[in-house]
């Protein structure tokens, strides 16, 4: 155990109070910048102060960028993405967990090893897939002998292919698998010779006592959702019915045409606009973040 002295705890609050500065200092700088009319904005250096014009350019902002529209779509990929990963996760620990078959480890390893390929690695063949979702079954038929021409299925440009390929977690399987690894096997059996059945177990037992792992959970996925851009960049080419928040900057960022003007005061106010739901969340979930994490409800 680390010997608790004045010395050190002094020399703890002030990295936690540095630590803090340099978090918050990108954020100040954004509501600052957002809240200064065009011609203050661009004055070098720019005040550290906020200005007066700070819902003015929330609503330029959000009329240029039409986010009445992409948040809505954001909220829905974000929910769906969030409550897959959720219910994915926890059924793939438990049959973990709970069930004894064959290449059981081998199934977890499979699962823990893709933390090492995130979306970015993989985003070709996941394209690929996204594209014609039952190509690779049409080429495994016609492997077997099987000529099978099996109609085109494309999730490119839905809300399917938004959520879909990221609903799969490695992160939150190995959570849930740890967390039901805690739960004592007398539970387990007191359930059994009470009658209860796998489901009814997971559903009526483990699943109450793991609620703040799922809120925890939760809040990481739907940041993670929410901050999403490569791969609806990739896959959305219907940007008037299907773009997402993150997207939709794009519209607001200074482009850099010669000759225009950069409007940072409006491109920061868009900033907060997408910044919003997810600090949001976060900060009503905090307890409960924490509690998942570094506690067991049991």
């Amino acid at each position: 155990m680390i010997e608790r002295t004045p010395v050190f705890d002094a020399i703890v609050q002030v990295l936690l109070v540095l630590s803090f500065v340099a978090l918050l200092l990108p954020f100040w700088v954004v509501l600052v910048a957002a809240s200064h009319d065009f011609h203050t904005v661009n004055q070098v250096p720019m005040p550290l102060l906020p200005g007066r014009h700070l819902f003015e350019n929330l609503a330029t902002a959000w009329e240029k960028g039409n986010f009445s529209r992409v948040m809505v779509n954001s909220l829905i990929v974000a929910i769906a993405v969030t409550a897959g990963k959720i219910a994915l996760a926890a059924i793939s620990a438990f049959a973990i967990v709970y069930f004894d078959f064959r290449l059981k480890k081998l199934a977890f390893w499979a699962i823990f090893i893709t933390l090492m390929l995130p979306l970015e690695v993989r985003i070709v063949p996941t394209y690929s897939v996204a594209a014609d979702v039952l190509a690779p079954f049409e080429a495994i038929l016609n492997l077997t002998g099987l000529s099978v021409d099996l109609p085109q299925w494309s999730l490119l440009n839905s809300y399917s292919g938004l959520v879909l390929p990221l609903v799969a977690t490695a992160t939150g399987t190995f959570l849930y698998r740890q967390f039901f690894m805690t739960v004592p096997d007398e539970l387990a059996e007191a359930a059994r010779m009470d009658g209860s059945g796998p489901l009814r177990f997971f559903w009526d037992i483990l699943l109450p006592l793991s609620r703040a792992n799922m809120i925890a959970l939760a809040t990481i996925m739907f940041v993670f959702a929410w901050n999403q851009y490569l791969w609806p960049l990739l896959i959305i080419t219907d940007q008037a019915n299907f773009a997402t928040a993150t997207m939709q900057l794009q519209k607001v960022v200074p482009n850099g045409v010669w000759g225009e003007p950069p409007v940072w005061n409006t491109a920061m106010a868009a900033n907060l606009i997408v910044l919003f739901p997810p600090v949001l969340v976060t900060l009503l979930l905090q307890r409960w973040f924490v509690r998942g994490l570094i506690s067991a409800e049991k």
